[in-house]
This record gives structure tokens, sequence and C-alpha cells, in this order.
């Protein structure tokens, strides 16, 4: 993945706001969780805590799903796109 802005890595919003914040219900970003789509931290005591990076994930993946792609198509378009930025910027370093 790209390297974060500083501060955007940073787990802010618990998984109520996080979902309004997408615009999905909380059961679906479990879903998007247990797919391997979206990886929250988490508190010592379990709770998942979305980063501002984690909800720019989030909106791409509610965008996608809305066009029809399936959530195995999702994630295969977010891997081709991390992977095209990692080409584009070229090894750390070089800018």
């Amino acid at each position: 993945m790209a390297e974060p802005r500083p501060g955007t890595a940073r787990g802010l919003y618990t998984i109520s706001v996080a979902a309004r914040m997408a615009g999905v219900a909380p059961p679906s970003l479990r879903s998007y969780e247990e797919r391997g789509l979206v990886a929250p931290a988490r508190t010592e005591g379990g709770t998942r805590m979305y980063s501002n990076d984690d909800i720019a994930r989030l909106r791409r993946v509610v965008e996608l799903a809305a066009q029809g792609v399936n959530l195995a198509g999702i994630g295969r378009i977010l891997e081709l796109e991390e992977e095209n930025t990692r080409l584009r910027d070229g090894p750390p370093g070089n800018g």
C-alpha cells in the first residue's frame, strides 16, 4: 500500500461512526473485514478503530459495489490500484 499521509493511518473512529461516514451499515463493515477489504486497528479490548485511510478505502468499496462489482472483484480492483500506485510512485527515495 502507498505510504500513508501523517495522521491518516491512525484509528480514530468506532464502527458505528465509520459506517455512517462510509454510508453503510456496521454489519457490512464486519463483512468487508472478514473478506480482507479493510483491516481496522483494534484496541486492547478488541474495539475496531477506523482511520481516515480506512474510511477512504471503505468509500471506494461502496463506490465499486454500487457499480455492481462483487466483493471478490472489489478486492482484486483494490489490489491492482495499490500496485499501480506503487509502480507509478517508484521506489522510496526517488522523489
